[in-house]
């Protein structure tokens, strides 16, 4: 079963080139899986509860073009597996094309393969619940075809930009919203990709909690940037890649 959900991009969402800033588009790719989850039986209002939430744990995003403001944009997901632990939820991501026939309305503009667990909230440790009867008939079973991009420690960064996780960073989960980690990413360094297709592939590897300082390290390479996020501690939090081309 494939679910599609419409949104119109804001003002507040784009840059200065009126494009889509890469954290806007990941936070409605969450708030699409969130949405799905909550219609479905097993999301956030059931799960907190009992103590549990969900925490995403991967994320690799194709944009071919990147919407603008105003623009309709339609999130097409399903759910691959839950299997081993993991949830894979992958997405097609459509803009409209404005005054074309009905055949032609929506154009393929992205597509994006994410990988969810369940965090007992209480023991911060990661949970497998996919023999709850809760998610039986849930999954689609259809694979998304996307390269596996690994993530290396950078010995020698090109730069390095601190961030103290605020209140405002802070999610229902008492923990860093997701987006945040790579709002700072491209707050410290952001690569030129405009009009290029670009690929985003990010790596949670350890929660930050209120008050933490991440140091957000990046590299610059032929393709993009990469970025590793090290906590207080000097141990990674976020790791993610931006390729261009």
């Amino acid at each position: 079963m494939k679910y599609n959900y419409l949104f119109d991009i804001k003002y507040q969402e784009v840059d200065a080139a009126k494009k889509l800033r890469l954290f806007n588009l990941e936070n409605y790719l969450l708030e699409v899986a969130g949405t799905v989850a909550d219609d479905l039986g097993f999301g956030i209002a059931t799960l907190h509860p009992r103590g549990l939430t969900w925490i995403l744990t991967r994320l690799s995003v194709e944009m071919y073009e990147l919407p603008t403001h105003c623009q309709k944009v339609r999130f097409e997901t399903w759910i691959e597996s839950n299997a081993h632990m993991l949830s894979t939820r992958n997405f097609r991501i459509y803009k409209q094309n404005d005054g074309a026939s009905e055949a032609e309305e929506w154009i393929l503009i992205g597509q994006c393969k994410s990988v969810w667990a369940v965090l007992d909230l209480e023991k911060r440790e990661i949970v497998n619940i996919f023999d709850d009867p809760i998610f039986e008939g849930c999954v689609d079973g259809e694979v998304l075809e996307m390269s596996r991009v690994r993530m290396t420690t950078i010995p020698e960064p090109t730069g390095c930009s601190p961030h103290k996780v605020v209140y405002s960073d802070i999610d229902y989960n008492s923990h860093c919203n997701s987006c945040r980690y790579l709002q700072a990413m491209t707050d410290a360094f952001l690569p030129d990709y405009y009009g290029k297709p670009v690929r985003l592939d990010i790596n949670y590897s350890k929660e930050a909690m209120l008050g933490e300082t991440l140091q957000t390290m990046y590299l610059i390479t032929a393709d993009g940037v990469q970025y590793q996020q090290k906590n207080e501690s000097g141990e990674t939090s976020c790791s993610a890649k931006i390729t261009i081309g």
